[in-house]
């Protein structure tokens, strides 16, 4: 015997099948936010849309395999050209983003579900700002040239490095960004990466990193005056506001030209949870050098090999490891940390030229690199008992064209999720 229904019957139904999925796509929608650990943000310098800004894809991260996905309103213009590099306020409620060729610092505001509102953007001191880094009292800016009239492309200077005091967020509003510290030796809201010897020298910054204690900070340099190439590690003392002091009465720490004479080059810059150990990744040698740190002075550990070109670094802020992007090789090499030395557990292959790297800050379960030219993330879970690396599920991930940087958030370790 067939059933028979009459309008209204077939109507009811309808609503009823509508409502079980209204209500099975809401469970998976809730399921998915549950399984996100992280919001990843990667930066892409290519230029693109009606302002020929750069872009920020946003990826969650699933708990359970690693996977990343683009969250549905990604990506978001960076609000400038070529961005090129990125940090996370220490509440987690904002990304800045560094735009190199508008001097400027975009301040977005992190939603709850991981989307970008602009919020502020300010000017940075100098001109080309490369590389930042942020805490809970500050915003540092290393610029490519100093701020002065006779610095160009043409007719390159020093770099310099500046500090934006950061006041903590409140209830109705986030992390607000203060005016540049003062250096009152020149009265300017900067300090010159320069060598009092060779005050004429052009000193090229690469990377910059604060210690986790807050206390100090550290800028690697080139001497591009000289062949070969000599490196050096600016060091400074963070007092209130902001403002700087350079150790050793200016003088950076040398790091030489390296065992083989072929000059050195640092190119990135990474300090452990405890503020007692510093890495530095030479590019022209292929190593990272060791430091042990006391009252902010650098004393050399001793080298470990790395890959061709390392460009990036980061270590584990939770486990004994430390990971190495090579650019050159494509691959991630991966450390174990025993008394601040660095022991090499094994390459691993990323995309091709990994630029940034990172880890993921809920759990330190899995990594990322950023890979320039194959225009990609690259996604591992890392053994937190060996240190190895385990290709994501599904990796690489499509990202938009030449990223250079990479930042990560906890799900739902927003601050505010102040959406203006």
């Amino acid at each position: 015997m067939r059933m028979k229904f009459n309008r209204s019957s077939q109507l009811l139904l309808v609503s009823a099948a509508s409502l079980l999925v209204a209500s099975l796509l809401t469970a998976c929608s809730q399921l998915t936010q549950t399984l996100t650990v992280d919001f990843v943000f990667v930066a892409s310098s290519k230029a693109a849309g009606p302002n020929n800004y750069g872009e920020i894809d946003v990826f969650e991260v699933n708990s359970e395999s690693g996977r990343m996905r683009q969250i549905p309103a990604s990506p978001f213009p960076s609000g400038g050209r070529y961005p090129s590099a990125e940090a996370v306020s220490s509440d987690n409620g904002s990304l800045f983003v560094a735009n190199e060729d508008d001097n400027t610092i975009v301040q977005f505001v992190i939603g709850n579900d991981g989307k970008l509102y602009p919020y502020n953007t300010v000017n940075t001191p100098g001109v080309f700002p490369l590389a930042i880094a942020a805490n809970g009292a500050n915003l540092f800016v290393v610029d490519t040239y100093q701020p002065l009239p006779t610095c160009s492309t043409a007719a390159p200077c020093s770099g310099s490095i500046a500090v934006i005091p950061l006041t903590a967020a409140t209830k109705t509003l986030p992390v607000a960004i203060g005016s540049p510290a003062t250096n009152s030796s020149n009265n300017a809201n900067y300090w010159p990466l320069t060598l009092a010897g060779s005050p004429s020298d052009v000193i090229v910054p690469t990377a910059v990193n604060v210690l986790a204690s807050g206390t100090y900070v550290y800028v690697t340099a080139y001497d591009s005056s000289v062949t070969p190439n000599r490196g050096y590690v600016f060091g400074f003392a963070v007092g209130s506001g902001g403002v700087l002091t350079p150790l050793n009465s200016g003088v950076p720490h040398d790091m030489g030209v390296g065992g083989k004479g072929l000059g050195i080059r640092p190119s990135a810059i990474a300090s452990d949870p405890t503020s007692t150990y510093v890495y530095v990744t030479d590019s022209t040698n292929g190593i990272v050098v060791n430091y042990s740190v006391a009252s902010g002075v650098l004393t050399k550990i001793s080298d470990t090999p790395a890959g061709n070109a390392p460009s990036a670094i980061v270590v584990d802020p939770s486990f004994p490891f430390a990971y190495v992007a090579n650019s050159t090789d494509g691959t991630v090499t991966a450390y174990s940390i025993s008394s601040g030395v660095l022991t090499s557990l094994g390459a691993y292959s990323a995309g091709v030229q990994p630029v940034a790297i990172g880890i993921d800050p809920s759990t330190n379960h899995f990594l990322y690199t950023a890979n320039f030219l194959s225009n990609n993330v690259s996604s591992f879970e890392l053994n937190q008992t060996a240190g190895t690396l385990l290709d994501g599920q599904y990796s690489p991930y499509a990202s938009n064209a030449a990223p250079t940087a990479i930042a990560a958030i906890p799900h739902a370790g927003t601050g505010s999720g102040i959406q203006p």
